[in-house]
């Protein structure tokens, strides 16, 4: 049986974590945070941001194990799940799914994020109806040459027994005064140092970062982009992790957080702001071209699903069939959306609104 490398402290850790750099980083993210989470208060309907914001978060995590895919098919295996095969993009609509099950659950138990929430997730991501690992030999390995890096605990009543304390501190306010940002980097990472899952830990990992944002009212709903930021500083992230387990190197590891925090809130703060601004103009071009069409459940459908069908618009609107295809055919006339034939089937694309997402990941 393997030897675990690293003895996982009690949260928090007997050290200083609140250093002049970490404070002045701190307030960097609080600053951040407090702008996307006003900025997205002024979206209509926030069910727009969930489904289009975390479905670009979902694709960044992925990306981070090397699940990778495009927008296009992103979307494609949104709106034909009976469609062409492409796990990469399945794999992510789970991630999303993951999330907004998390999410979900989070709503209905007044904020807590219990350990069986994380099981849920983790049985919708990987589509499995197993739990945290109880059999000895997972170790972790530099990808490139194939060494152990780290080995995380073996034993499955330790793996229980560390969940269930991490359950507590997620969950206790009371536990420490400590910021929330600075706790949430320290349950990520013993979270992935724990690695309770047999796999799909950085992905549950992620998501547990934002759902302890929107725990503590830092944020309203789970749309931060964190994970654009690990995806661009992949070596550094885990170079990080193993620094505080060889050497309680926790300072760099919050510094390197708190500036992912503030980046991916600036990052996400300009989508939705390009949101905004984009609904406006089709609101006004809708309701100059198109007035008989024009609702503001049409509109919110037309940003909600960047890729749309008649079924979505009949399901949105409440409307007949043909009428559904009524109303597309006449905004994809007036340039408003793009038609596109996928077989049999017709489907509609806000080209902008796609154009937005990759021009912000291109910008990053």
């Amino acid at each position: 049986m393997l030897e675990p490398t690293y003895a996982l402290p009690r949260l928090p850790p007997p050290v200083e974590l609140e250093t002049v750099p970490v404070l002045r980083a701190l307030t960097h993210a609080h600053r951040a945070l407090a702008e996307l989470k006003g900025r997205a208060a002024t979206i209509p309907n926030p069910g727009i941001l969930i489904d289009t914001l975390v479905l670009q978060e979902a694709k960044a995590s992925s990306e981070i194990e090397n699940i990778v895919t495009t927008q296009d098919e992103l979307f494609q295996a949104d709106l034909f799940p009976e469609g062409p095969d492409s796990p990469a993009a399945k794999e992510v609509a789970r991630y999303r799914d993951a999330l907004k099950l998390g999410f979900n659950r989070l709503l209905e138990t007044d904020g807590l994020i219990p350990n069986n929430t994380l099981i849920d997730m983790y049985r919708l991501l990987k589509r499995r109806q197993d739990g945290f690992r109880n059999t000895p030999g997972t170790a972790l390995k530099n990808d490139r040459t194939g060494e152990v890096v780290y080995v995380p605990p073996q034993d499955a009543r330790d793996v229980v027994r560390l969940m269930t304390a991490l359950e507590r501190f997620v969950n206790d306010d009371q536990a420490s005064a400590l910021d929330p940002l600075i706790k949430m980097a320290l349950i990520h990472h013993q979270f992935e140092s724990i690695h309770p899952f047999p796999d799909g830990n950085g992905r549950i990992g992620r998501i547990l970062n934002v759902l302890y944002l929107v725990r503590t009212g830092l944020l309203e709903t789970p749309i931060l982009y964190l994970s654009r930021h690990i995806t661009r500083n992949k070596s550094d992230y885990y170079r990080l992790l193993q620094d505080v387990r060889v050497a309680g190197a926790w300072e760099p590891w919050l510094l390197y957080m708190l500036a992912g925090v503030t980046e991916t809130a600036q990052t996400t703060l300009t989508l939705v702001k390009g949101i905004r601004e984009q609904m406006a103009g089709a609101k006004q071009r809708i309701r100059n071209d198109l007035p008989k069409l024009y609702s503001q459940d049409l509109l919110n459908n037309l940003f909600r699903h960047p890729y749309t069908r008649i079924e979505l618009l009949q399901r949105d609107l409440g409307v007949t069939r043909q009428t559904a295809a009524k109303y597309l055919d006449a905004l994809a006339e007036h340039q408003i959306l793009t038609k596109h034939q996928a077989g049999r089937s017709n489907y509609f694309i806000n080209t902008r609104l796609v154009e937005l997402f990759l021009q912000v990941s291109e910008c990053e």
